[in-house]
């Protein structure tokens, strides 16, 4: 097992700063390259390695592909980036394989599509209470006002709790990295190069990396190859940042529930109404997965995360085989040969550490059905995971998984949750004996509002960057 460089790997990839409530992201542009790497400079001082576990503050920055050439970062080295991310998440062909059409379309983004400046990075920034984070945040805004770097969008947070804005915990299911210091079972437990470039991965191999021919980096700032050549690695101890606006319509998601389940009189049956909510996200609102409990919530698995779908719900009897995290996460039940070691092998290649945070207030089930079309306040989720491989982790659930509408013998139906469906709405299939129940016309509760990839360079290629001229 190879020993992380935490000094040099930003500390986001170790931790999610649950104590650091909270948050701000600031996608920016730059203006004056020479005046940004003077900025860059400085910041990397502030930039909170993943040997630290702040308890007041910390600070990240990832860059664009346009915005790494823009520092001048040579095209030898932006040629070794992934074409995920030299392309950006805008292209005709990623908007097919993302469900980013229709409402969804970049065209229509706040930031990130083609109608908007061209995102060259974002500065993610936490701390312990709002208060603090607005002292924070001013203080870069200063400096970026100062260092030939311009905001686009500033995408503000919201604490409210363990749990999404739909009201079901979250963050349960972590992959486990043990040179992080965690510990966890083996299906959990993922290799440290699934999510840090210069580190063996789920293959036992090192992800392809961008590198500085070694006369680029006379002052040897960076890494020299781990692979043997002559180059220096620009990667080592870095990773991929997918970062997506996601609007959520909490009270269309509610109202949508209480309609479906009215009783044959037209009344709400609210214990129905939560356990349909329950089978489109595969766990209860406080968490206890539909897998082991399928017909009540228990506060003693409000955690629990060791189980599979093979061996305790081949059928999708408890949890439905459609149901949003079965989905995401499918754990022991992938072909070829599910409920074995080699499903479970091939589970891990796809997980992704999601590091994401909600905005807008809470809005209760019970608010949710009183505020008919909905209350006039924004609420959803800036989506962000962290990946070493962005087509084979993040785009492959997306694509392969969420949106596939024959997903583990499914027909014609998509994640239930986040899924891009068409003008009828979606369908879900609730397996049942004697008789399956499907739930059609579901509406759209997910509208993606802008969205980017990332480079989330290690500490000592941030002082690379800005070294160049």
């Amino acid at each position: 097992m190879a020993k992380l460089e935490l000094d040099d790997i930003q500390g986001i990839l170790a931790r999610g700063y649950g104590r650091l409530r909270a948050a701000r992201f600031i996608t920016f542009g730059i203006d004056d390259p020479s005046r940004a790497r003077r900025w860059l400079a400085g910041l990397a001082d502030d930039v909170t390695p993943a040997s630290a576990d702040p308890r007041d503050k910390a600070v990240h920055v990832a860059f664009t592909a346009a915005g790494m050439s823009g520092l001048g970062l040579g095209e030898t080295t932006t040629a070794g980036f992934p074409h995920e991310l030299r392309e950006g998440m805008a292209t005709t062909h990623r908007q097919r394989m993302l469900g980013d059409v229709d409402a969804n379309a970049p065209g229509g983004w706040r930031w990130g599509g083609p109608s908007t400046r061209a995102v060259d990075g974002v500065l993610l920034l936490y701390a312990v209470d709002e208060p603090s984070m607005e002292s924070l945040a001013a203080g870069h805004l200063t400096r970026m006002a100062t260092g030939g770097v311009s905001p686009i969008a500033t995408l503000n947070t919201d604490d409210i709790g363990d749990s999404e804005p739909f009201g079901f915990r979250d963050g349960i299911s972590q992959p486990i990295v043990t040179e992080f210091g965690k510990e966890g079972s083996k299906p959990h437990t993922v290799a440290a190069g699934e999510f840090v470039l210069g580190y063996p991965n789920e293959y036992g191999l090192l992800t392809d990396r961008p590198l500085v021919p070694a006369e680029a980096d006379r002052s040897n700032l960076l890494p020299r190859d781990s692979a043997g050549s002559e180059a220096h690695d620009f990667g080592r101890n870095g990773s991929y940042v997918v970062l997506r606006q996601l609007e959520q319509d909490v009270a269309g998601f509610w109202q949508f529930l209480d309609g479906a389940t009215k009783n044959s009189e037209g009344g709400s049956q609210p214990d129905e109404r939560v356990r349909l909510g329950a089978r489109m996200v595969g766990r209860w609102p406080g968490g206890a997965p539909l897998a082991m409990s399928p017909d009540t919530d228990r506060e003693d698995l409000s955690k629990e995360n060791e189980f599979g779908y093979h061996k305790q719900d081949a059928e999708g009897l408890g949890c439905p085989i459609g149901a949003h995290v079965r989905r995401a996460n499918p754990r022991d039940s992938l072909d070829p040969n599910p409920g074995s070691d080699s499903s479970i092998a091939l589970n891990r290649r796809h997980r992704i550490l999601r590091r994401g945070r909600a905005y807008g207030p809470r809005l209760t089930v019970d608010d949710a059905l009183v505020a008919g079309a909905g209350d006039g306040v924004e609420r959803g989720l800036h989506f962000m995971c962290l990946v070493g491989n962005i087509a084979r982790q993040f785009e492959f659930i997306q694509h392969t998984w969420s949106n596939n509408p024959k997903f583990d013998g499914l027909y014609e139906e998509v994640d239930p949750m986040i899924g891009a469906r068409g003008p009828n709405g979606g369908t879900f299939t609730i397996p049942d004996r004697p008789v399956r129940q499907r739930i059609t016309g579901i509406p759209s509760f997910v509208t993606v509002r802008g969205g980017a990839y990332f480079f989330l360079p290690g500490i000592r290629a941030l002082r690379y960057l800005a070294s160049l001229s």
